[in-house]
């Protein structure tokens, strides 16, 4: 599915968009009116990351960024680590 994080699968969220106009109290004005609410859609913040699997390999998963930050995904190694030669 598109737009859904495929670790805790959260998706879209409906909520409004407020449109308020006039001069708020503390700026003189007598307030700020609400003059229109409209429908929008809060999508997640979705990454596509190369995920180290627990049993080895990698994989391409689409992933937002608050499981990347809370440690759900361990991103793959692009590149072996360097190390020095053994004598």
């Amino acid at each position: 599915m598109a737009r859904v994080c495929e670790i805790c699968s959260k998706g879209p969220q409906m909520g409004h968009s407020i449109e308020t106009r006039g001069k708020a109290k503390y700026l003189g004005g007598v307030g700020t009116k609400i003059t229109g609410k409209t429908r929008r859609q809060f999508r997640p913040n979705l990454q596509r990351v190369r995920v180290a699997l627990p049993g080895g390999g990698s994989k391409r998963m689409k992933v937002c960024t608050s499981c990347i930050r809370s440690g759900f995904v361990k991103k793959a190694v692009k590149q072996k680590p360097f190390s020095l030669p053994k004598s």
